[in-house]
């Protein structure tokens, strides 16, 4: 019977194995941490200078002085003057509301960030399928446009409907009909002296409604004008 050949060297613990795979594992765990850490100056300083501006302030600092000097001077002098805006702009639509309330109009103030959407209520606004508004509606427009033309903030009114088909001949549906009127409001905003460069219009139809269709309260909710004002000009 042969003789076993005698191993030259021991074999390696299968425990030790797995204790260099692991090991292995935990230093590439903290190179790729390392390398996520490493801060670029150059790339912090864009990101820095860009919320910076788009806040209102002034560019940060010379190009070269991010790398000599780790303080970062800001400087925010539009920043006040947006908030002041902001809360003026509040304060005038509350006043508007209780100038339509008192007339019968229904409206709301929602914020959104850096804009407020003013919603009017367009039953009284305008008769059924018609783009042309009430007469006695038309010194309430102007009145909102005289109050808002003072921030010069940008604004995009929208026109929305509820989803009963049209059928007086005048507009094929009420995407159509809820163009008309927002640019109807729009021209008024203009002959009013608001800057025509600060105002678009939009028509939605029944495509973005804020309350089922399947009742007349809905409906109601639905046919609507609505301010989208910018806050962050």
């Amino acid at each position: 019977m042969a003789k076993k050949k005698k191993e030259e060297c021991k074999s390696i613990p299968a425990w030790l194995t797995s204790f260099g795979d692991l090991m292995s594992l935990l230093l590439t765990f903290f190179i790729l941490l390392f390398s996520m850490g490493t801060i670029s100056l150059e790339k912090f300083h864009m990101v820095i200078k860009g919320v910076t501006e788009a806040l209102g302030g002034r560019k940060i600092m010379e190009e070269q002085k991010i790398f000599n000097n780790s303080n970062i001077n800001l400087e925010f002098p539009e920043m006040y003057m947006r908030l002041k805006k902001k809360k003026t702009l509040q304060t005038k639509l509350r006043e508007v509301q209780n100038i339509l309330k008192q007339a019968g109009i229904e409206s709301e103030v929602e914020t959104h960030g850096s804009f407020i959407r003013f919603r009017i209520s367009s039953d009284r606004m305008f008769p059924p399928g018609s783009a042309i508004p009430n007469k006695d509606v038309i010194p309430y427009i102007m009145d909102i446009c005289k109050r808002l033309k003072i921030l010069e903030l940008p604004i995009i009114i929208e026109g929305h409907t509820d989803n009963i088909p049209i059928k007086n001949g005048i507009f094929k549906n009420n995407l159509e009909l809820s163009a008309a009127r927002a640019l109807t409001v729009l021209k008024f905003f203009v002959k009013c002296g608001y800057d025509p460069k600060l105002l678009a219009a939009r028509g939605y139809g029944p495509y973005r409604p804020i309350a089922p269709n399947t009742t007349p309260e809905g409906r109601a909710k639905n046919r609507r004008i609505e301010f989208l004002i910018q806050t962050t000009k």
